[in-house]
């Protein structure tokens, strides 16, 4: 079965290296592929080790180049914008729409779970579980902070790779206001910068296979008798992540940026695609980013700072969505007594767990435990969800990304760093034009 399900999976491969060689539109084609995965999924079920080498291979690519590339792009970054714009006010109206966006999801969550009374009356045997060890809130804010920077490279945590990165930047730009010999540096970080990101197009170009080999592996390993009790919590979450996914975040991109939400969402999606099926904000930003610049005209600058800020603040899905809805179906469930001040406390907690979190696989369950102890919740219970983890995650990290990637444009758009002409296609029209002019 192992063999039948890679044999089938090479064949589709090759239908869609047919496409590709037809020039279909990257979008379809990755959509198509997405269909491939649930059709192999539900064949041969289980059988998924060697389709699911694909995804987790790619996956791997794109994370090996998430730290150089964010690490590079944040200097040259910085460095830019100590030229074009105030550092300060691209920083401090970033982490407000990113925290918007948690704020958000979690206040949506709160209404929609306390009015479907989830968690009440359900029953579910769980076996104690020996919570995760959280930091306390001053552990938390100094592993923010660098310690050795080859131990933080090589773990992808992005956070103290970002204050590095800020820290070198900053430097550069007092010390190049009186001393043009550090100017050779200057133009190492962007070339690098340039060839890293010709490097993750390169990776990029092969998202169908992997969506693919990934979405079969998620459809494959799931089991009915243990989804069917929770059914209610994985229908919640997805229809959640779709209202702050699709409706949040177009009425963000409406009313403070004054632009086409569905424009947004139609450029975005490719990179709301790669998270979808690789569970990493992280691993798909460098996606991220690159349709943030080519596609939807965000200053270059801005889109590698505020998306890689996004990856790992924030987070709606994450750390919004999921924590709160957890929350709420335990408190639900325990028939615990909580008062609405204490559920305005919930919320203030949400937000300072999503500060610092990391986007890989997994990180919910982190940011729900920290939840529950800083609540003072029952850690043993989020077991309980384990099974229905991995399909939601999916949903949270898309919502995490297009989250980002609507603060970034919010950014770019206040500040006057968005290329309207991009975002709206008229570049691209006009590049056209001229080429069937000089082809005539």
């Amino acid at each position: 079965m192992e063999f039948g399900a890679l044999a089938t999976a090479l064949v589709l491969f090759g239908i869609l290296y047919f496409l590709k060689r037809k020039h279909v539109n990257f979008g379809i084609r990755t959509l198509i592929a997405t269909a491939f995965g649930v059709i192999i999924g539900l064949i041969f079920k289980e059988n998924y080790k060697y389709v699911a080498a694909f995804g987790t291979v790619y996956v791997n690519a794109l994370q090996a180049f998430v730290i150089p590339l964010l690490l590079f792009s944040v200097i040259s970054s910085i460095t830019n914008l100590g030229n074009q714009v105030k550092l300060h006010k691209v920083g401090l109206k970033s982490v407000l729409f990113l925290l918007l966006n948690t704020f958000t999801a979690a206040v949506i969550t709160l209404i929609a779970a306390l009015s479907l009374g989830l968690g009440k009356g359900f029953e579910y045997t769980v076996e104690a579980a020996e919570a995760k060890e959280v930091p306390t809130a001053v552990e938390a804010i100094v592993a923010l902070f660098p310690k050795n920077i080859v131990n933080e490279w090589g773990s992808n945590t992005v956070v103290p790779i970002l204050i590095f990165g800020l820290v070198i930047a900053l430097a550069y730009n007092k010390a190049a206001r009186k001393d043009e010999s550090v100017q050779p540096f200057k133009a190492f970080v962007d070339a690098a910068n340039k060839v890293l990101g010709r490097a993750v197009s390169y990776i990029v170009s092969f998202t169908p296979y992997a969506v693919t080999a990934l979405i079969a592996r998620a459809v494959g390993r799931s089991k009915l008798e243990d989804l069917a009790p929770l059914l209610s919590v994985l229908v919640v979450a997805y229809v959640l992540a779709a209202i702050q996914l699709f409706g949040v975040e177009s009425l963000l991109i409406a009313t403070i940026g004054k632009l086409n939400p569905i424009t947004f969402l139609k450029k975005i999606a490719p990179a709301g695609i790669v998270a979808f099926t690789s569970q990493s904000s992280v691993g798909t930003l460098p996606v991220t980013v690159s349709k943030l610049k080519e596609d939807i005209g965000v200053d270059g600058d801005v889109a590698a700072f505020t998306a890689g800020l996004g990856a790992n603040l924030g987070m709606p899905g994450c750390a919004g969505i999921w924590p709160v809805l957890l929350a709420v179906f335990t408190i639900n469930q325990q028939g615990i007594s909580y008062s609405a001040g204490q559920y305005v406390l919930l919320i203030a907690l949400t937000l300072l767990v999503s500060i610092g979190t990391v986007g890989v696989p997994g990180t919910a369950t982190i940011t729900a435990t920290a939840l529950f102890t800083a609540a003072g919740l029952p850690v043993e219970l989020i077991v309980l969800f384990s099974p229905i983890s991995a399909i939601v995650d999916m949903a949270r990290t898309a919502t995490n990304v297009v989250g980002a990637a609507t603060a970034t444009v919010l950014t770019a758009e206040t500040e006057g760093l968005l290329d309207h002409e991009v975002y709206n296609g008229k570049a691209v029209e006009k590049e056209q034009e001229e080429k069937e002019v000089t082809a005539a």
